[in-house]
């Protein structure tokens, strides 16, 4: 990273907690400093850990379809024409390393996959929030995990809105195996968990965007507010973080801007 004003090719944005608050709705300053970075030709790119099907349909409710880095950097994707960027798998013998972590501590945790007719794998008795459960509506499957992950390719594992003793158990078994994330949910409650495969970050899809669309990666300003945004930040030319983002990323951070909540995203503007 580097303090001094640099000339930025493209804005990376996280959404959740950075480009709105707990919900997908804009702050009028937020709103008005993206339709002027689209009137100057600034490229923008989402970077986060919603799956698919939630980072679009969040986006598109508030306007917008642009090109997105999700599930942490499993997956890059123009939501716009469905041209796919980036794509990071789990190993079959590391996927099957992370679901007996969790196993092991009584966790039953949701699975991404890639697969064209379902997105979601869980358990007959998963361990996820009912509410973040009821969010995949046709997009997941009952499925006997152990014997699902065999045969799909693995993007992610989550639990989410979780009491904290048994996420954190699962993410100190895994400190060696695995992309892990441990956070406050501000969306369900409690704390929830990621795992995404080893050297899995958001920059990753951001390397990636770059490289596709012909821009330069040591000319991103990136903003985000979680510890999944670490190394984001790290590897952005300007890091950017709200003022009541997390330690971690916080520690980054070449400029911190007013919280979500108060419109703060757009104070970007001024640092481009």
């Amino acid at each position: 990273m580097v303090t001094a004003m640099a000339a930025i090719d493209l804005v990376v944005t996280d959404l959740d907690g950075t480009l709105w608050d707990a919900q997908p709705s804009l702050h009028p300053r937020t709103r008005r400093a993206l339709d002027e970075l689209a009137e100057r030709g600034t490229p923008l790119l989402v970077a986060t850990g919603r799956r698919v099907h939630s980072a679009r349909s969040a986006l598109a409710g508030v306007g917008l379809q642009p090109p997105a880095v999700m599930l942490n950097g499993a997956i890059g994707l123009d939501l716009a024409t469905g041209d796919r960027f980036h794509r990071q798998v789990f190993a079959r013998e590391e996927a099957s390393v992370i679901l007996q972590a969790f196993l092991a501590h009584n966790l039953r945790p949701c699975v991404y996959v890639e697969h064209e007719d379902v997105s979601v794998l869980v358990d007959p008795s998963p361990s996820t929030h009912p509410d973040h459960l009821a969010s995949f509506t046709d997009e997941s499957r009952t499925v006997e995990l152990c014997e699902a992950i065999e045969s799909l390719p693995i993007q992610h594992f989550a639990v989410i809105g979780i009491d904290r003793q048994p996420a954190q158990a699962v993410h100190e078994a895994l400190r060696d195996a695995g992309s892990t994330h441990l956070y406050d949910d501000r969306q369900f409650g409690g704390s929830s968990l990621t795992v995404g495969p080893s050297g899995l970050s958001k920059w990753s899809g951001v390397a990636a965007y770059c490289d596709m669309a012909g821009l330069d990666a040591g000319r991103v300003l990136a903003i985000g507010d979680g510890p999944n945004d670490v190394e984001l930040l790290r590897g952005a030319a300007i890091a950017v973080v709200p003022a009541d983002g997390h330690p971690d990323a916080i520690a980054q951070a070449d400029h911190v801007v007013p919280p979500a909540r108060d419109g703060g995203w757009s104070e970007l503007l001024e640092l481009l």
